[in-house]
């Protein structure tokens, strides 16, 4: 969560240069029906239902106002929009978490059923200070009575816990981030409402104006030594991403209930969620089901250099797909590998496929169109300089993803992608690839106004919305300096299924 006085002075220097044309509601991305939406926060599932706070300014479309929006979903596909859960008091209630306080540790359930307690940041507008607020639920999160503070520091840059039971010790931790220091503090408790700080990480890999919204959680790992685990400890900046503007970043470590302490040789340099500009603030769900192993986390589809800026629809922001990470080792270490919730699968319809598409200079048309589709590529480069698909509009703007081998990197380019509307929206944005094979995998997710492409088995992804000009999306593929071959296209129309 940026702080007001930074997002004041960012909207000040926006060079905003027209509004673009709004563009279609997207079909399965979780969006609020009207006004500003930020960071995923609260991620919980309880009950049958997966629960996802957000923030979200009641009273208008842009920041301001900050409460926590509400939404469920017993899928992770398809949302209803609920009332806000926690509205703004004598302070904000800015990004936090949620947990089942199942041994109802806190004393605040009710009838034999634990509570569920979301812990989050309280703003106080006018001292500035951020300090960490509890409040509880005992209906299954439609409404929460706010039990006060519970931790603070004296601090206005001080946000962001996210809270969970560590097994191993008994006790709850949270990574809460000193943010202008670019520090990750962790505390433990007892109850949900004591707390007692055990150690600091940071700064280290990259460093901003700010950290913000940690996670931590521990994984398997593929390809490593038998029965290898190792925890993962992300953190958003809120400037200095990796295609400018915000972005998210992970470390690979152990944490034993208190300290967090990266792998040997982890080094310096910055391990990056995502490459495009459009993944933030991403944290995982809390209480998985018992038979359901998978680690899925979900980010904001934004980011603060233009947030203000994107045209209402009438919301104005927008969640990824929920994603899975798994952990995996490679001969240059670990690294993360995302991929969307299988349970996305039941919105393909019209499947269509082609094998052997042949590219050269002349765009060849791909049997797919409209706004809310998935391909699947499997492309071999051949002697081509670079390989591309093209999503065009109606109006001529186009987006282009694409294959460089020379440069072993995967792009996506939105500098003609629409309208321009803001400097800082305009990039090409590009992920480090091995191909020296020639092979690549592409997946490819479009919703109206966003792209999420997965590469190879999703070990990296790039995340970039775009605004068109108006009119229907066609897709087409080409290439340049030489041939190209679409070993096996398959591509789906994305449509809510019907009720089983």
């Amino acid at each position: 969560m940026i702080v007001p006085m930074l997002m004041a002075a960012s909207t000040m220097l926006a060079p905003v240069a027209a509004e673009p044309v709004a563009n279609p509601r997207p079909a399965y991305h979780f969006a609020p029906a009207r006004n500003w939406m930020n960071d995923p926060n609260g991620l919980i599932h309880y009950d049958g239902e997966y629960h996802l706070f957000f923030q979200y300014n009641p009273h208008g479309d842009r920041w301001g106002h900050m409460s926590w929006g509400h939404a469920v979903s017993r899928d992770l596909t398809t949302w209803k929009e609920l009332p806000v859960a926690i509205p703004e008091t004598d302070v904000m209630a800015f990004s936090g978490n949620a947990v089942i306080d199942w041994n109802n540790t806190s004393g605040l359930g009710q009838n034999g059923r634990p509570p569920m307690i979301a812990i989050y940041t309280g703003f106080n507008p006018e001292t500035k200070n951020q300090s960490q607020f509890l409040a509880y639920s005992n209906d299954r999160g439609r409404t929460f009575t706010v039990h006060g503070k519970v931790l603070d520091i004296g601090s206005t840059e001080f946000r962001d816990p996210k809270v969970f039971w560590h097994a191993a010790t008994k006790r709850w931790v949270m990574a809460v981030v000193l943010a202008a220091e670019n520090r990750v503090s962790f505390y433990t408790s007892t109850n949900l409402k004591d707390w007692a700080h055990a150690s600091d990480f940071g700064p280290m890999g990259a460093r901003g104006k700010n950290w913000e919204c940690p996670d931590l959680f521990e994984l398997p790992v593929e390809g490593g030594r038998p029965g290898e685990k190792r925890w993962v400890l992300s953190v958003n900046l809120g400037d200095s991403g990796v295609a400018g503007g915000s972005g998210g970043q992970y470390f690979v470590g152990d944490f034993d209930g208190a300290r967090f302490t990266p792998v040997a040789n982890w080094g310096e340099a910055p391990r990056w969620m995502d490459w495009g500009a459009d993944f933030y603030a991403a944290v995982s769900w809390n209480d998985m089901p018992a038979k359901d192993p998978r680690r899925i986390w979900i980010g904001w589809a934004n980011n603060w250099d233009y947030a203000q800026d994107i045209p209402a629809d009438p919301a104005r922001g927008l969640m990824s797909v929920p994603r899975t990470v798994r952990l995996v080792k490679a001969a240059d270490g670990y690294r993360i590998a995302q991929a969307p919730v299988t349970e996305l699968e039941r919105w393909r319809t019209g499947h269509k496929t082609a094998q052997r598409i042949r590219l050269g200079e002349k765009p060849v048309a791909l049997p797919v169109t409209g706004g809310a589709v998935e391909l699947q590529v499997e492309m071999d480069v051949g002697a081509a300089e670079q390989a591309s698909l093209v999503l065009t509009d109606a109006k001529g703007y186009r987006t282009v993803i694409g294959v460089t081998p020379a440069a072993n990197e995967v792009f996506i380019d939105r500098s003609r992608s629409g309208p321009h509307f803001h400097d800082s929206f305009t990039g090409h944005h590009a992920a480090p690839v091995d191909l020296k094979s020639g092979k690549v995998n592409l997946r490819v997710l479009v919703d109206q106004s966003i792209i999420e492409l997965y590469v190879n088995d999703g070990t990296a992804t790039i995340t970039d919305r775009f605004f068109r000009g108006g009119g229907d999306l066609k897709w087409s593929a080409s290439a340049k300096g030489g041939a190209a071959t679409i070993r096996k296209l398959d591509a789906w129309t994305l449509a809510k299924p019907k009720p089983r």
